[in-house]
């Protein structure tokens, strides 16, 4: 009882505090499932994306990329499939890249929101207490305790804004420090497909070359 009586003290703000709070809980779940599936085994997965690359075999390379559903195997599947198709590696890949980017991102502005918004929140409250205090000092002149237990209630709704928004700042840090992470790892992807998907295209042509020249000579033979 003593919670909820506090809650009802601190005025209608209250509720949006509640809200925010809410809302913190709820991206920092979301967040936290999406960075363990966005980063499982993406350093084991960069390792061997090397060595596929070594044997220059692209149709194993792209295989194998198609198998991982981190952020860093879709960047990398993106411009190996390009490599394949003769298409611009490197457009591939800032494409790619800009889309895993903006996922990783998704949400965190509304936690760096109530960081800011929370304190505001309870400041309002608090201030609108005060106003309801001095309304009744002026009222029942003479009756100092009406305005100190009105403001001491007011303070509540700042303490509350004050809680929300550490909470808020916690979190967001965790996550921007993950998306950090992340971000390091979708670099390392992209410099390792440019860095080796040059021999891939260099592979193709040589191939598409020697098709072409044995097919002239069966021409000539024929002939």
């Amino acid at each position: 009882m003593d919670v909820v009586e506090l809650f009802a003290k601190g005025g209608p703000v209250m509720y949006l505090l509640l809200i925010c709070s809410v809302a913190v809980a709820a991206i920092g779940i979301e967040r936290f499932r999406f960075y363990s599936y966005a980063s499982h085994e993406s350093e084991t997965f960069l390792s061997l994306l090397k060595e596929s690359f070594k044997r220059q075999q692209s149709g194993e390379v792209l295989s194998f990329c198609n198998r991982e559903n981190s952020c860093v195997g879709l960047v990398a599947a993106a411009g190996v499939k390009a490599a394949v198709a003769g298409e611009n590696v490197e457009l591939a890949l800032n494409v790619a890249y800009d889309e895993e980017a903006m996922r990783l991102r998704a949400r965190l502005n509304y936690l760096s929101m109530i960081v800011t918004l929370a304190p505001l929140l309870g400041l309002l409250g608090t201030i609108s207490g005060m106003i309801e205090s001095f309304n009744i000092f002026s009222i029942q002149a003479g009756q100092p305790l009406a305005i100190t237990g009105g403001i001491g209630e007011a303070l509540i709704a700042t303490a509350t804004g004050l809680c929300v928004s550490i909470f808020a700042l916690v979190v967001h840090t965790y996550f921007a420090q993950k998306l950090d992470e992340n971000l390091t790892k979708l670099d390392k992807a992209v410099n390792i497909v440019l860095a080796y998907a040059g021999g891939m295209n260099e592979l193709q042509p040589q191939a598409d070359e020697s098709a072409e020249g044995a097919a002239a000579e069966s021409e000539r033979y024929f002939l």
